[in-house]
Order: C-alpha cells, then structure tokens, then sequence
C-alpha cells in the first residue's frame, strides 16, 4: 500500500499514452528515491528494489499487450527466482528508472531482465523467473503468447541467464534433499 501513488502513476501515464510494444521491446519507467525508501545506510533499501522492480514488469505488462488476457483468464504473474546483482546505491532524491524487458522463454517460464539506471549509470541488474498462474494451476507461457498474437521462437538464452538457472537447479536439489533430512 506504500507504494499507491507510484502504482497510480504506472498506470495513469500508460493510460495517456496507451503504445503497444513488441514482445521483446524494453519498457522504461522512471521514478525518484524518497525518503520512505531509504534504510539505516540511508541508501535505498534492498528489498525496495524488489518493490519497485515489480511496477516495471506491469508496466511491460501493460505496454505488451498481455493484460487483457491475463485478466480475462483470471491469471496472475508469478516469480519463482531473481539474481540480482548490486552495482550502486540509489541516494535520497535521486532520480532512476527502471528498465524491464523479456530476454526468452520456454514452455513454462518467461525469462525476464530488469536494469536500474541512474544518471545513465547502471546501479543494478537482475534476472528473473516467472510464470502465469491461474484458476487451473501454471499456465505455458507459449499460451499467453499465442493469445498475444507472438509466434516467433524464443532468443536464445544469455550465458549468463543459463549459469544462473544451473545453480538454480542445483539449489532446489539441495533444498529437497535438506527437506528429506530428518
């Protein structure tokens, strides 16, 4: 609920200007640091990136041309894993803006990268998962796309992006195997 203003915004500004995007065309949205976001370093909180980095993704969302469907299907975005990679702090009134867009995707995943920029500096990179979930479970993503009107294969994967869902792999196969632990 802290960040209302911020959703009002995303939303408002796509509504003045309603442009659809390509698939994988970046989105753009630009915010400031106050003070609500700092934490004791007075630098913006981690877990506020996160936050953030959540309205980019409905702004692609938006611009994409996905949300008709994901409504009309009473579907909803999920992540299931980020890296995320810090390069720089975000101070107190400085201006930033967030940049998403879709790197590829498989049968069920939709892999995403998003950047923070400031003063054309990036300040952080992140990978991340995710998937649509609806009234009957995971739903492929080859399906929202389909119904997007995208037939197009899917980029190839960055090294970096498959590096990390290896040790992603690896993770989950020791969080099973610390579960099956007595």
């Amino acid at each position: 609920m802290n960040l209302i203003f911020r959703l009002c915004k995303t939303i408002l500004l796509y509504l003045l200007r309603p442009t659809r995007r390509g698939i994988l065309e970046e989105s753009v949205v630009r915010f400031r640091v106050w003070p609500n976001d700092l934490d004791t370093n007075l630098h913006m909180n981690n877990g506020r990136y996160l936050t953030l980095m959540d309205l980019g993704r409905l702004d692609l969302l938006l611009h994409n041309g996905a949300i008709p469907f994901v409504l009309k299907n009473k579907w909803y975005p999920v992540l299931a894993g980020t890296q995320l990679r810090f390069r720089r702090p975000l101070n107190l009134f400085q201006k930033f803006e967030i940049r998403t867009r879709i790197v590829t995707w498989d049968f069920k995943w939709v892999y995403l990268e998003q950047r923070i920029f400031r003063k054309g500096e990036l300040a952080l990179q992140a990978y991340l998962k995710g998937v649509f979930v609806g009234p009957k479970g995971s739903v492929p993503i080859t399906e929202l796309l389909a119904l997007m009107g995208t037939r197009e294969p899917p980029p190839p994967m960055p090294v970096g992006l498959a590096a990390w869902l290896k040790s992603e792999d690896l993770m989950i196969r020791d969080m099973k195997e610390a579960v099956a632990q007595p």
